[in-house]
């Protein structure tokens, strides 16, 4: 049997590379592709569509589903105005993405949202987020600056597909400053130790994942062969070679 392939959504933002400055881009972080090649499936980049596009054409040529890390969510989405520190969302990648996990959802693809990916779940099943975390919990741990990470303990809930996955505790490799604040469908799967969040699990369907963290960031493959598996099954299932 080949490979799965599983799709990853893109940013979409301005870029400077070459001689071509500020150019409009569709991009993401190689190591997104990298961890998905190397948790043992073919990844395929989405770049955000537009609302005509063929959301469930798109997905039924998948075998899973990441929903990528970015900007804020609009808390339009979730009925809440922004706050201060709430800024830079892209409506066209969250009409995009909320329809590709409709489509995923209606087919029972296997996904795995990461930081925002794990944000834009939560919305997507009628949640709401935490707009700026340093507001609740009164410090910059989870946000440690632009273009850094920082690694924070978590807990895992034991006898969830998380704990299966990665034990009792893992180390969180963080770049946020929102996070999840209600995710009805979903049980929660881990915490950080100031009590945020860190992983959310729809137990009624197969594989619906979501973490807080960056794991495409670090060393630690079972996420994404834990993916890959649950690509397989799903393709199998559906008589797929």
């Amino acid at each position: 049997m080949s490979r799965p392939i599983i799709g990853i959504t893109m940013y979409r933002q301005t870029a400077t590379w070459g001689q071509w400055d500020s150019v409009p881009a569709t991009l993401l972080p190689a190591t997104y592709a990298a961890a998905v090649s190397g948790g043992g499936a073919s990844p395929v980049l989405l770049p955000p569509y537009g609302i005509a596009d063929d959301f469930h054409g798109i997905v039924s040529r998948l075998d899973g589903l990441v929903i990528a890390g970015g900007s804020d969510v609009n808390p339009s989405r979730y009925g809440r105005d922004p706050e201060p520190m709430t800024a830079g969302w892209v409506d066209e990648r969250d009409v995009s993405e909320l329809a590709l996990l409709d489509a995923a959802a209606d087919i029972g693809l296997p996904t795995l949202g990461i930081c925002r990916g794990m944000q834009l779940m939560a919305v997507h099943a009628g949640g709401t987020l935490i707009q700026h975390v340093p507001d609740v919990v009164g410090n910059d741990d989870h946000s440690p600056g632009p273009g850094r990470y920082q690694d924070n303990p978590v807990s895992v809930v034991a006898g969830t597909r998380l704990a299966d996955i990665l034990g009792a505790a893992a180390t969180a490799h963080c770049h946020h400053h929102q996070a999840v604040e209600s995710y009805p469908g979903f049980e929660a799967a881990a915490f950080s130790a100031d009590g945020l969040v860190e992983s959310i699990d729809h137990t009624d369907r197969a594989f619906w994942l979501g973490v807080q963290w960056h794991p495409e960031t670090g060393t630690d493959p079972r996420l994404f062969q834990a993916l890959t598996a649950a690509a397989r099954d799903y393709r199998t299932a559906d008589a797929r070679v």
